[in-house]
């Protein structure tokens, strides 16, 4: 019996550690979560759609945790604000896509957790949902030193205040060319800057998928645009770590 114990409790050591984590970032608590496949894995940051840091990304996580990435899921919300109400989540959304200064702080913060964790934040690439596909275009402009960004469905307007030329790596998006949130116009808008300032891209569109498409379980999903996008996706991943 002991040896049985004394063997459970080397496997447990043994296993993948996955849990929430709750950091501050100017006095306030925030929960990420993270799996960490060990220090030669690369790693994958998560941003959210706008209605926080849940299930959905956390099975994204453990999606590529099976592929072999340590993942960070970071939380740009805080502790416990998950919002369920339309207005909420257009509330919380706005007040960062009008403080897109703090949007970044927050990314940079979370960065910083992932590093005092041990994550490989020198092997990483940053994806983003709908709000965190716009937030990670954003933490691209400001010229960290990622490997690459991808965004699904995420905002694709140009800012007039700022643009990516300080960007120093490869983004890939993936759109719905049904998308009545994101335009076509935006589209291609972001395609012709980011060729002008000579940016590696790739930019996907998928027929009859509409914003949001690679949400599980809720009406805009598609399944056609959620496979392909994933796999090339995992391509991305292999040519970029």
């Amino acid at each position: 019996m002991k040896f049985i114990i004394f063997f459970t409790c080397i496997l447990a050591a043994l296993s993948v550690h996955a849990k929430d984590y709750t950091y501050n970032v100017d006095g306030k608590p925030y929960e990420g979560f993270y799996i960490d496949k060990g220090k030669s894995s690369g790693l994958i940051f998560i941003v959210h759609d706008w209605d926080g840091l849940t299930d959905y990304e956390k099975k994204r996580s453990q999606m590529l945790a099976d592929l072999g990435y340590s993942v960070f899921a970071m939380d740009l919300y805080g502790k416990g604000i998950r919002p369920e109400e339309l207005k909420d989540k257009k509330a919380l959304t706005s007040g960062l896509y009008g403080n897109r200064k703090k949007m970044k702080m927050l990314m940079n913060a979370a960065y910083q957790q992932a590093k005092k964790l041990g994550l490989n934040v020198n092997k990483a690439v940053a994806l983003g949902y709908c709000f965190g596909g716009t937030s990670i275009l954003e933490w691209a402009k400001s010229g960290i030193h990622l490997k690459g960004f991808a965004s699904f469905h995420g905002g694709l307007g140009l800012q007039k205040e700022d643009n990516y030329k300080s960007t120093k790596s490869k983004i890939i998006v993936f759109h719905g060319s049904a998308d009545e949130s994101v335009s076509m116009t935006d589209f291609a808008q972001l395609t012709e800057h980011l060729e002008s300032h000579k940016i590696p891209h790739e930019m996907i569109t998928y027929s009859g998928a509409p914003h949001a498409f690679s949400v599980f379980d809720s009406p805009r999903y598609r399944k056609d645009a959620d496979q392909k996008s994933w796999n090339r996706f995992r391509e991305f991943l292999t040519e970029t770590l």
